[in-house]
C-alpha cells in the first residue's frame, strides 16, 4: 500500500469511528426506541403532544441531525401544527452528558392552526411546569417553508389564512423563567414572507415582515404588502408581557385603487382612481371588545381626480331641489372607501339612484380625516368637491356598538352653509336613512332673495363645513 493512501485510510477510519461513537451515544441517550424517545422529549419540551407518523432517520452531513416525517403537534386533543418533514440539528458534545441541545429546526410543508378561545387564551398555551430536557443553543435557527397558517378568533368570529409562507428565525433563546405562553419566555429575530393573507373582506399579497421578539414584546418593522392594488406599509408594536396586551399600529396604504376597495362591498363598477390611506392607532385589551373600546388615534383617507361611473352628480344636483330624486348618503359612502370603510359600508346601497343613468362624474378632491377615541371616530375634515359642487359630512362612527351617531351628509355652498342635508343613524349593517332635507328651495325665490340680502348686509349662516376642501371656482 502506498504511503499516500495511508493518511486517507486513517482519516476515513477516524470518521467512521466518530460516526459509530455518535451512533452509540445516540442509542444510549435516546434508547433503543429512538422514535418514541424523541416524541417524549419534544412533547415534554413543548408541553404538547408530539407524534411522528412516518420514518425517523439519523444523518451526519453537513452536521449531525435527525429527520422525522409526518410530525403532528396537538394540545388538549386539537391539532396545533403539522409538518411533512422535520429536521432537527443536534449538538454532539452535549449528548455525551445525556443532554439534547438543538441548534437548528427545519420544518417543511407546515400547516398551523391557531385559535383565540372565548376566554382570551390561545389553543397552544400550556402548563407552566414544562419538564423538557431539550435545550436551545444560543444560535438556534428555525425555518419553516411552504407554511399555511389558519387563525380564528372565537370571540369575534374573525380570522385569516396565510398561504405559501416562509419563516426564518434566528437567535432563538428561552429565558430561565418558564411561562405558560411560549412567546413570553422566548426571544428571537425573524423574517417572514407570505404569498397571500386572506381575511373575510380583503386579500393582501406579497406580505413581508421583519420581526423582533423579546419575552412577549413583538416589533414588526417594517411590514410591507400589496392591498387594493396599492403598496401598504406598517409598523406594529405588540406587548404581551403584562396582564393586558397593548398594541401600537402605524399603517399607510399609498396609491390604492378605488375600484378594488369598493369591490369589497359593492359588486358594481362605480369608478376608479388613486387614493391614500393612513392610520395611527393605540389599543389594549384581552378580548376584541376591550381592544375596540380602547382604540385611540387618527385615520386619514385622501383622493384626487377620481372618476365615478355612476352618472353625472353635478347634473343630478342641479335639478335636485325640484326633483329631490337624489340620495346624498349614497355618494357620502365614498368618504368611507378603503380600509376604514370595511366595517361601515355593508349596509350602503352605494349610488343606487344612478343604476339606470349614464355618464360619469369627476371628484377633484376628497378628504376624510377622523379622530378616534375610545373606539369612536369623530369626523374632523370630511368633504369632497366635484367640478361644480361640494359635499361634506359631520358626525361619529361608533365602532364599539357598530352604529352611526348623528351622521349628516350635506350639499354645501361657497360659504360652507348647508343647502340640503340628509342624516343616517342606526347600525352599520342596517342603517336608517332619513329623507333629504332641502334648506334652500327652488319653490321659494323670495326666500332665496331674502337669504342673499341677509348675507349681503352682514348676516351669517350656520356654517356646516369649514375644512380644507375649497369650493369650485
Amino acid at each position: 500500500m502506498s504511503n499516500s493512501r495511508k493518511p486517507i485510510l486513517f482519516a476515513v477510519g477516524g470518521v467512521v469511528g466518530v460516526l459509530v461513537l455518535v451512533g452509540v451515544v445516540v442509542l444510549l441517550v435516546l434508547g433503543v426506541n429512538a422514535k418514541g424517545q424523541m416524541q417524549n422529549l419534544a412533547s415534554n419540551a413543548l408541553g404538547m403532544e408530539v407524534s411522528v407518523g412516518g420514518r425517523m432517520s439519523i444523518g451526519f452531513f453537513p452536521s449531525f441531525h435527525i429527520t422525522m416525517e409526518n410530525v403532528q403537534i396537538r394540545n388538549h386533543g386539537s391539532e396545533v401544527a403539522s409538518a411533512t418533514e422535520a429536521n432537527l440539528g443536534i449538538k454532539l458534545f452535549p449528548l455525551l452528558h445525556s443532554e439534547v441541545r438543538m441548534d437548528s429546526v427545519e420544518l417543511k410543508h407546515v400547516r398551523m392552526t391557531i385559535e383565540r378561545q372565548r376566554d382570551g387564551k390561545f389553543n397552544f398555551e400550556t402548563q407552566t411546569n414544562l419538564k423538557g430536557t431539550v435545550a436551545f443553543a444560543d444560535t438556534t435557527k428555525v425555518s419553516l417553508s411552504d407554511a399555511t397558517l389558519l387563525y380564528k378568533d372565537q370571540q369575534s368570529g374573525e380570522g385569516f389564512e396565510a398561504n405559501a409562507c416562509d419563516l426564518d428565525v434566528s437567535h432563538l433563546q428561552r429565558s430561565a423563567q418558564k411561562s405558560a405562553t411560549p412567546s413570553k419566555s422566548l426571544s428571537f429575530t425573524a423574517a417572514l414572507a407570505c404569498a397571500s393573507i386572506r381575511t373575510r373582506d380583503l386579500v393582501m399579497s406579497d406580505v413581508k415582515s421583519s420581526i423582533d421578539e423579546k419575552e412577549g414584546v413583538f416589533d414588526l418593522n417594517p411590514v410591507t404588502m400589496h392591498v387594493f392594488g396599492g403598496l401598504g406599509s406598517a409598523n406594529i408594536h405588540a406587548d404581551f408581557s403584562g396582564p393586558v396586551p397593548e398594541y401600537h399600529v402605524h399603517f399607510s396604504l399609498s396609491k390604492f385603487r378605488l375600484a378594488e376597495s369598493v369591490r369589497t362591498w359593492s359588486p358594481r363598477n362605480v369608478g376608479d382612481g388613486p387614493m391614500d390611506f393612513s392610520a395611527n392607532l393605540s389599543m389594549k385589551g384581552v378580548t376584541r371588545d376591550e381592544i375596540v373600546r380602547s382604540a385611540a388615534g387618527e385615520a386619514s383617507l385622501r383622493g384626487h381626480d377620481l372618476t365615478l361611473e355612476i352618472g353625472d352628480i353635478d347634473k343630478e344636483l342641479a335639478r335636485y331641489e325640484s326633483s329631490q330624486n337624489f340620495n346624498l348618503v349614497d355618494v357620502g359612502a365614498l368618504f368611507f372607501a378603503g380600509p376604514l370603510g370595511l366595517a361601515v359600508t355593508k349596509g350602503f346601497n352605494f349610488a343606487s339612484i344612478f343604476q339606470s343613468s349614464g355618464g360619469s362624474s369627476q371628484i377633484r378632491t376628497l378628504v376624510s380625516e377622523w379622530h378616534i377615541e375610545r373606539g369612536v371616530a369623530q369626523a374632523q375634515d370630511v368633504a369632497m368637491a366635484t367640478r361644480e359642487n361640494r359635499l361634506a359630512l359631520k358626525g361619529r362612527l361608533d365602532f364599539v356598538s357598530g352604529r352611526f351617531k348623528e351622521v349628516t351628509v350635506a350639499l354645501i355652498d361657497a360659504q360652507g352653509c348647508a343647502k340640503a342635508q340628509q342624516k343616517i343613524r342606526g347600525p352599520f349593517d342596517r342603517p336608517e336613512v332619513e329623507k333629504p332635507n332641502v334648506l334652500t328651495s327652488a319653490a321659494g325665490p323670495v326666500l332665496r332673495l331674502l337669504r342673499q340680502a341677509k348675507r349681503l348686509f352682514g348676516g351669517k349662516c350656520d356654517v356646516f363645513y369649514a375644512g380644507s376642501v375649497a369650493p369650485p371656482h
